[in-house]
């Protein structure tokens, strides 16, 4: 399914042979990777941060009318003009990103260059700056692979080297957009390769370690937000999240086992709602996708304007959830309209075509789920486990996308305690051997099959080529 498989013999007579190439193809795929996901999440930051000061700005004038007015109007446009750009500029831009490199690591013709990369990037920052749900990672892995297809390809990398480095640069995407090289290396084998041969593992490892680790430079010189040089002049393990120390009880394995199959079930209802909505715009919409998108953005603001202030904003509301439990003020009412309101708004957005992922989404979703389960857990038995929360984020991304050991080490990567690592993984396996017994296709497969039947953005696929 996943293209002809790749032989170590090949790789290592092209290490042998083509040593300079292939290090400075990994080289720069790892630079062009973190440079696109620092600009990315920084345009989507300041963005948001604009169109949340201009609430502010205009609600002595507008009153309570302000977010009725301004959220819709500017999410809409912000549909539009990303739709204008994908359309014109680069169709295989367009969505999440990850079905793409699927697709060409299956052999499709599928467009993979730095004019695929930057129209992605402005997409994603005109979408999700402006009010679509959706997460950076997508468009992550979308431009770290297009970025290595370039480098490869400029440098006559052989083609037999060519679907290992795409998968590579994929990796690298989600690398520097989490600050998680284990977490993607372990996605670019376990979603997108398939391939475990020793040497194979070598060379995207070192891609999606050199892909943080530009990341961190990018950042420890002023290119990432609240970032710079230090008074030591040196790089630190940070964590996106400061929490308290967490505890594991073995108690917490039947709860976290509980949790895991809980969120089975609502990752596969999740699943099919997000595939039933892309099938119902593209039926509705058909070769419309522009106006699709303007139209799901006006919605979207629609339905965001009487919630409170962070649900239009992504990275506020995964903060907002992930130290819920910390600082005590765990609501299970609210945690509740979380997440329904981003079950209903994700799906929305994926089937709008917006350049953007659903890892993020799928994190939100997650934590939600953790805190009302930690909240009935409290009040029927007077003990819930600290864990969680990152362990309801770890697994609703194992089942949507079954992949539990990368969704654990991407989650893990929110914290860097490696106390949460055993319980991520119990829920997180548990979650997705239930899910695997529901359907046996993830998410991304599931678009793969929809998008041979609706081919809007792109020409119909052709026949697979050899990546041998």
């Amino acid at each position: 399914m996943f293209g002809t498989p790749l032989k170590a013999s090949t790789v290592r007579n092209l290490l042998q042979q083509r040593s300079l190439a292939v290090a400075a193809t990994v080289l720069l795929t790892g630079l062009g990777a973190a440079w696109t996901a620092v600009l990315l999440k920084n345009g989507i930051t300041s963005v948001v941060g604009w169109r949340l000061g201009l609430v502010e700005q205009l609600e002595p004038v507008l009153g309570r009318a302000t977010p009725w007015l301004v959220l819709p109007i500017i999410a809409g446009l912000g549909g539009l003009l990303a739709g204008l750009v994908v359309k014109h500029l680069a169709p295989a831009a367009h969505g999440s990103g990850i079905t793409q490199v699927m697709k060409f690591l299956q052999g499709h013709r599928v467009p993979m260059s730095i004019r695929v990369a930057v129209v992605k990037l402005l997409g994603g920052i005109l979408a999700i700056g402006s009010g679509f749900p959706l997460g950076p990672e997508g468009p992550a892995v979308q431009m770290g692979a297009s970025v290595a297809c370039q480098m490869a390809t400029n440098l006559r990398a052989p083609r037999s080297f060519l679907r290992l480095i795409v998968a590579a640069g994929g990796g690298a995407g989600i690398a520097a957009v989490f600050n998680a090289p284990l977490g993607g290396f372990i996605y670019a084998i376990e979603e997108l390769l398939h391939n475990a041969r020793p040497v194979v593992l070598m060379l995207v490892l070192f891609t999606t370690f050199t892909a943080d680790t530009w990341g961190d430079v990018l950042n420890w010189i002023g290119f990432g937000k609240n970032q710079g040089f230090t008074r030591a002049l040196s790089l630190e393990v940070t964590r996106t999240f400061d929490l308290a120390d967490f505890t594991f009880q073995p108690i917490d394995v039947l709860y976290l086992i509980l949790l895991g199959l809980v969120i089975a079930g609502l990752s596969e209802l999740y699943n099919r709602y997000v595939i039933a909505m892309q099938g119902w715009s593209s039926r509705v919409f058909g070769p419309r996708p522009v106006l699709r998108m303007a139209l799901c953005g006006l919605l979207l603001g629609l339905i965001f304007a009487p919630l409170p202030a962070e649900f239009a904003d992504g990275a506020a509301l995964k903060k907002l959830v992930a130290l819920d439990l910390r600082d005590g003020t765990t609501d299970l009412g609210f945690n509740l309209v979380i997440f329904v309101a981003m079950f209903f708004t994700t799906g929305l957005a994926a089937a709008s075509g917006a350049p953007g992922g659903l890892f993020a989404p799928m994190l939100i979703l997650g934590g939600a789920v953790g805190l009302v389960g930690s909240e009935l857990l409290q009040t029927t038995t007077g003990y819930a486990p600290s864990s969680f929360v990152f362990a309801g984020m770890a697994s609703f991304v194992a089942g949507t996308s079954q992949t539990p050991i990368a969704a654990t080490f991407i989650t893990f990567a929110l914290t860097k305690q490696i106390v949460l690592l055993k319980p991520m993984l119990v829920a997180s396996l548990s979650c997705y051997l239930l899910a695997r017994a529901i359907n046996r296709r993830s998410i991304y497969e599931r678009q793969l099959a929809l998008e041979k039947q609706h081919s809007i953005w792109a020409p119909p696929l052709i026949a697979p080529v050899s990546l041998r």
